[in-house]
């Protein structure tokens, strides 16, 4: 089997395509982005500006004290909400692109095992040594494949798990460090 013209272009056509879906997605997963961090600095600036007319409506420094712990926690809540957020984008944008990727890579592998089978098919009297050599160096190499595919899953799932797990310590220990400010206030 030979690679012929409107196969060729056919490929071309079908991997423009994929990088068009590819640049879709990525623009998408940007276009999310810039949103929330709209959306958080317009809140941020009408925030300042209430939290400031609070503290300049205190009467000692005890009272302004007080305002500006009482700022902390939600401060600190609203900074972990939007660092889900850009987790979620992009773990989420990763994850469609990686799955494009994926079934792309496996489209081009069932090409080019086509395309040895069938050359394979028409292969000279007397080379089955060798037609048997490169069939289990294919299916040596998709095996190789899966499990790179598979140990590289299991470190993303990992390092997503251990990203979740040190988030919530974080979390639980600014809590704590504030409500023993607040208890010292």
């Amino acid at each position: 089997m030979n690679f012929n013209a409107e196969q060729f272009a056919a490929a071309n056509k079908a991997n423009l395509q994929a990088a068009a879906g590819l640049t879709q997605t990525a623009f998408a997963g940007f276009e999310r982005l810039v949103e929330l961090n709209l959306a958080a600095g317009k809140a941020a600036v009408g925030e300042s500006f209430s939290n400031a007319q609070g503290l300049l409506t205190a009467k000692n420094p005890q009272e302004v004290l007080a305002a500006q712990a009482a700022l902390v926690q939600p401060a600190f809540e609203k900074s972990v909400s939007y660092g889900r957020h850009v987790y979620d984008i992009v773990s989420g944008t990763g994850a469609e692109m990686a799955k494009a990727v994926e079934a792309k890579l496996v489209e081009g592998q069932e090409a080019v095992q086509a395309l040895v089978e069938n050359n394979l098919k028409n292969a000279p009297a007397g080379s089955e040594a060798a037609v048997a050599m490169i069939k289990n160096a294919m299916e040596a190499s998709q095996n190789a494949a899966e499990t790179m595919k598979k140990v590289a899953k299991q470190a993303a799932d990992n390092a997503e798990a251990s990203l979740k797990a040190a988030s919530g310590q974080a979390e639980a220990a600014v809590k704590s460090a504030i409500s023993k400010a607040k208890a010292k206030a």
